[in-house]
């Protein structure tokens, strides 16, 4: 059975690697976009259906685990340049609050980690449902995306086209697609 009613989904739920999606979009060379992700991370959920704002979420996301579909631009990105992985190794977030928009849209706002750098955020999601899947565990969805400016945390690292303008844009756009199992 496939619910879009939050108030049916009460409880505490972890993030499925496999169909959730921690992904960003940046501008490169002033023309076209990057896409990329992040591969390997963590997350928990507590949903609370009858107070939205008693709902929580925690995320921490290993910065090496970036893929960009292109193993040298990975690797860069790895580097101080940018997350500096092997000093900084996670990235996090945490909620101070959560509020209900309206029936099926929410906003989480909490604080945002980046190389030891932490700035609050808000970031609106909207529940795509609830259903049990064939190895009967309850899931959850929720869609969500956010612009950051990728200065705001330490990532400055940037070349002059030739032709004006630079390499890589300041704003990134954040992007969630979520998969959560509730725990028994």
């Amino acid at each position: 059975m496939t619910t879009h009613a939050l108030a049916d989904v009460t409880g505490t739920y972890v993030l499925d690697p496999a169909h959730t999606r921690i992904g960003f979009v940046a501008r490169h060379a002033m023309i076209t976009k990057v896409r990329g992700a992040f591969h390997a991370f963590e997350g928990t959920l507590h949903l609370d259906g009858s107070d939205p704002s008693r709902s929580s979420a925690s995320v921490t996301i290993e910065a090496d685990s970036i893929d960009t579909g292109n193993a040298d631009r990975d690797g860069h990105l790895r580097t101080n340049d940018f997350l500096d992985a092997p000093t900084y190794p996670k990235i996090t977030f945490t909620s101070t609050a959560s509020e209900q928009l309206d029936d099926s849209h929410f906003r989480l706002t909490g604080d945002l980690t980046i190389k030891d750098t932490t700035k609050p955020i808000s970031i609106d999601f909207e529940f795509a449902g609830a259903a049990r899947d064939p190895f009967d565990n309850q899931r959850v969805g929720f869609e969500g995306a956010i612009t950051v400016s990728r200065k705001d945390y330490g990532l400055t690292w940037n070349a002059a086209l030739e032709g004006g303008g630079v390499l890589v844009g300041d704003k990134v756009v954040l992007e969630f697609d979520i998969s959560a199992i509730k725990q028994v």
